[in-house]
């Protein structure tokens, strides 16, 4: 696949990929764990079919110390006992709020509520800035068509 564009080559994306970034850091700063971004960024990643984001997570996932079978079973979480519930309603809260044209009104009150039995208001507040964050890149990555599969674990930062 060829890319459309290079964010190295393209002044206006590099100017805002580079406030994604810093605007991304603001949520790993906080106390929701990482492995939880981790997993609900890779989520949104598949849903949105990006596969930098998927390259990059995945990557910097397994070198944070995270398991290949908990990596390959985010997609079915439903039916995988690997994940905690605090993870669950984490990913829930992503898949809904990924797949906001698929559901009149977004994130439901239940999966809302079910989160906030696990996150206080700060974590919330950083799930919901994370899902945001990641949405944005992977729709940048996507319409440019940015290639995956070189991604080297700590590369950007």
């Amino acid at each position: 696949m060829e890319a459309r564009s290079s964010y190295d080559g393209d002044t206006v994306a590099a100017k805002f990929a580079k406030r994604l970034v810093a605007a991304s850091r603001t949520v790993a700063d906080t106390g929701l764990p990482a492995a939880t971004q981790f997993l609900c960024m890779i989520r949104a990643s598949q849903i949105n079919g990006c596969s930098g984001c998927l390259d990059m997570h995945t990557k910097d996932a397994l070198h944070a110390g995270e398991t290949s079978v908990r990596l390959n079973l985010v997609a079915c979480r439903r039916e995988a006992k690997v994940f905690t519930a605090a993870e669950r309603a984490a990913l829930e809260i992503t898949e809904q709020g990924t797949r906001l044209a698929d559901a009149a009104g977004g994130v439901t009150d239940g999966a809302w509520a079910d989160a906030a039995k696990h996150y206080d208001d700060e974590q919330l507040a950083a799930l919901v800035c994370l899902i945001a964050g990641i949405n944005a890149f992977n729709r940048m990555n996507v319409i440019s068509r940015q290639p995956a599969g070189d991604y080297r674990p700590g590369q950007w930062g």
